[in-house]
């Protein structure tokens, strides 16, 4: 597929770190308020219901948007402003956090249907901004820093869930759950603000007629063509069909395997997310690798045997020193799939089809984790939650062999950098002098 549009016209050099920081900084305190009541909103359930149906739905409407609705989003980003798009989906998360405050203050308690309801329009407001913000940074930053830039937002995200869960477990025990709910508003309205001072080039595509299902077929059609992108796609899914049983039972590998405590779960928790959050500043100081796809194949290989190692680790307190050491490399390894992957998604298309094609990705790269989900309870009841870790860690080794093998997409970064680069000497060559 050609690139028209790598760098847009317009495209400011001198202002786009000044223009990235507030972006960044805007991503980071809707972000951490948003997680923070998202993690209230979980514990209010456990508490007040403790049932694990209850917790179980709740998780469930949180990943079905992304997964049914992803295809179909990516047309409207790609037609609609996306600075608009990324503040009305803000503004409706805030009006639902706050009908949810004020119902809760009147009749002092929280109907599970509008709990439900407000779990629901949260995430598809995040199914809007995923695809809106990785569409987004190609446009606002220089080709060789999209990297990096891809890696602070990665450090960004990172350090929201690491503070998120301690933060949230300070306030719920000090702060009213209905006055915790309104720090919902208040992250849209300081997000909000620093975006009004975000300058989002304009693509080709804005305004343009919307036509949902052949937008959607079409960036479809041009990821399938790009092959070597498809195949790390199609293995990518294989990897959060295999991936997603393991992590979703974290606390009973600490509680119920290691004999621990919740505590210990939530170290494992903070753990993880501190690795994420040194990969992300590794990526972001680093990050000008010439093949990406090498680092990309490595953390295959280091997830997939930290998880195997983990599932052999004795069943006792001794074990879980190890499990801490184990999760602390996988987490550093974890953005060096997502974060370089997504790098040179950006690079792979044109802005006014970015949208589309990545509203497609993100639905194939999420409709296997609910399927590994549904099996990963009866599984882990039946032959240990531990075995479960050594499924995760060989099935995520196959997957980066199985990449090495096919030559589209272990040598995908190769061919881009040379497009890239004959498309640059090309626009040299025909501009004016």
């Amino acid at each position: 597929m050609e690139n028209q549009h790598t760098m847009p016209p317009s495209f400011d050099l001198t202002g786009w770190q000044k223009n990235i920081r507030f972006f960044l900084t805007g991503q980071f305190l809707s972000g951490i308020t948003s997680m923070v009541v998202q993690y209230a909103i979980i514990w209010y359930l456990t508490k007040e219901t403790g049932s694990a149906t209850v917790l179980s739905f709740a998780t469930l409407l949180g990943m079905i948007p992304m997964v049914l609705l992803s295809p179909f989003v990516g047309p409207f980003v790609d037609r609609l402003d996306k600075k608009k798009l990324l503040i009305v989906t803000d503004i409706i998360v805030a009006l639902f956090a706050l009908a949810l405050a004020i119902v809760g203050t009147l009749s002092n308690q929280f109907p599970l249907w509008l709990v439900f309801v407000s779990l629901f329009m949260r995430s598809i407001a995040q199914t809007f901004q995923m695809p809106t913000i990785q569409s987004i940074l190609p446009q606002m930053v220089p080709q060789e820093e999209i990297t990096r830039v891809n890696g602070q937002l990665g450090m960004v995200q990172s350090a929201n869930m690491i503070i998120a869960p301690a933060l949230g477990a300070f306030l719920f025990a000090v702060v009213p759950m209905n006055a915790l709910i309104l720090l919902d508003v208040l992250g849209a309205i300081l997000g909000i603000a620093l975006l009004l001072f975000v300058r989002i080039p304009i693509t080709q595509a804005i305004g343009e007629q919307v036509h949902v299902l052949t937008d959607t077929k079409m960036g479809f059609s041009l990821l399938i063509k790009n092959k070597g992108l498809w195949y790390i796609t199609l293995l990518g899914s294989a990897f959060t069909l295999i991936f997603m049983p393991a992590v979703s039972m974290y606390p009973l590998m600490t509680m119920d395997y290691f004999q621990g405590t919740v505590g210990q779960a939530g170290i494992i928790e903070v753990v993880f997310s501190v690795g994420m959050l040194l990969g992300g500043v590794v990526i972001g100081v680093f990050g000008k690798w010439k093949n990406r796809m090498v680092p990309v194949l490595i953390s295959y290989f280091v997830i997939g045997v930290t998880f195997t190692i983990s599932g052999f680790l004795p069943g006792n307190q001794t074990g879980f020193l190890g499990f801490i050491a184990l999760n602390a490399i996988a987490g550093l390894s974890a953005p060096f799939f997502n974060t370089l992957l997504m790098a040179m998604i950006q690079q792979s298309y044109e802005p006014e089809y970015l949208g589309r094609v990545l509203g497609v990705l993100n639905s194939l790269m999420s409709i296997t984790g609910p399927v590994g989900l549904i099996f990963a309870g009866p599984l882990a009841d039946k032959i240990g939650v531990e075995k479960l870790f050594i499924i995760a860690g060989i099935g995520t080794i196959l997957c980066g062999v199985a990449n090495i093998f096919i030559p589209a997409a272990r040598n995908y970064d190769l061919f881009l950098q040379k497009k890239l680069a004959e498309k640059a000497t090309s626009e040299e060559i025909s501009s004016p002098q």
